[in-house]
């Protein structure tokens, strides 16, 4: 298996099914050295997939527990993927100072700026009805505008925000599935070699989120292979994340993401500790 460790995983507190002494229990049978927890960051709306912002202070307080229960035994860490909505969500520097968080993972999963929900492009979520749905309201089913506008969004967090990891950054292809564009098309390539260009001036490292697969909504990585070949050129260091939201998939599909990450031209991951990140071979 490619590493022993995921660093992007939910529970119970935000939109994952099982408590967090489960995913420990579960990563400690499989062999892992560390685990790092990651809900959703509170939003100033209510959703059925974010962490409460009453939540929060017991949220931390769990983790840290099992920090010290466990810490002869495997690395815990404390962290969000904080949601970036233009205009509307909190800054990550301010989030991360106010609960003392290990890291922070930046994601774009919702397209606007308000703090309505019901003026947002959800662009993730199992049902690509809702997907269509937002697309025809919010952009008269202008495909093209839409796309640029989600990653004009991730620009903005990358440029303006500070954060550790960037996740999924090309999930705006997941209920797309070859129906509204292709991957190959020069005006889709140029926006998302662009988003990735900004991560690696900023010095972020990049997930290759494999959860569209075993969940089957998408039948590939975040991001994409020719992704992966442009981000392993550049010289963006990476990290393979399971976004697991059950303990049961804290590890699934890692074998398939190192073999893709080695046909990009990888040799290695990079591993996060408290002394910061540690490059591991593959």
């Amino acid at each position: 298996m490619i590493q022993n460790y995921n660093l992007h995983s939910h529970t119970f507190y935000s939109d994952g099914k099982s408590q967090p002494r489960e995913m420990v229990e579960e990563a400690i049978r499989q062999g892992f050295c560390a685990l790092g927890f990651s809900e959703h960051s509170p939003l100033p709306f209510d959703n059925d997939f974010s962490v409460k912002q009453d939540d929060m202070p017991r949220y931390v307080e769990e983790i840290h527990q099992l920090k010290n229960e466990f810490r002869d035994r495997i690395d815990l860490y404390c962290a969000l993927e904080a949601d970036y909505i233009t205009g509307t969500s909190e800054p990550f520097a301010i989030t991360k100072e106010k609960y003392q968080l290990d890291y922070v993972i930046g994601g774009v999963h919702l397209v606007g700026q308000s703090a309505n929900p019901d003026e947002i492009w959800f662009i993730d979520g199992p049902k690509w009805e809702v997907y269509d749905a937002g697309l025809q309201r919010f952009f008269n089913g202008d495909i093209r505008r839409a796309v640029r506008r989600f990653y004009e969004q991730s620009n903005e967090m990358i440029e303006h925000e500070q954060f550790d990891i960037v996740a999924h950054f090309d999930k705006i292809k997941m209920h797309n599935r070859d129906r509204y564009f292709s991957e190959d098309e020069a005006w889709y390539r140029k926006l998302a070699l662009e988003t990735l260009d900004l991560i690696h001036q900023k010095g972020l490292v990049m997930e290759i989120n494999t959860r569209g697969i075993y969940k089957k909504r998408y039948n590939g990585f975040y991001p994409s292979p020719w992704l992966m070949e442009a981000a392993c050129k550049m010289g963006v260091p990476v990290l393979v994340s399971a976004d697991a939201h059950r303990y049961e998939e804290i590890s699934l599909e890692f074998d398939a993401a190192e073999k893709a990450l080695r046909n990009a031209g990888y040799r290695s991951v990079v591993q996060w500790n408290n002394n910061g990140w540690n490059e591991k071979a593959l």
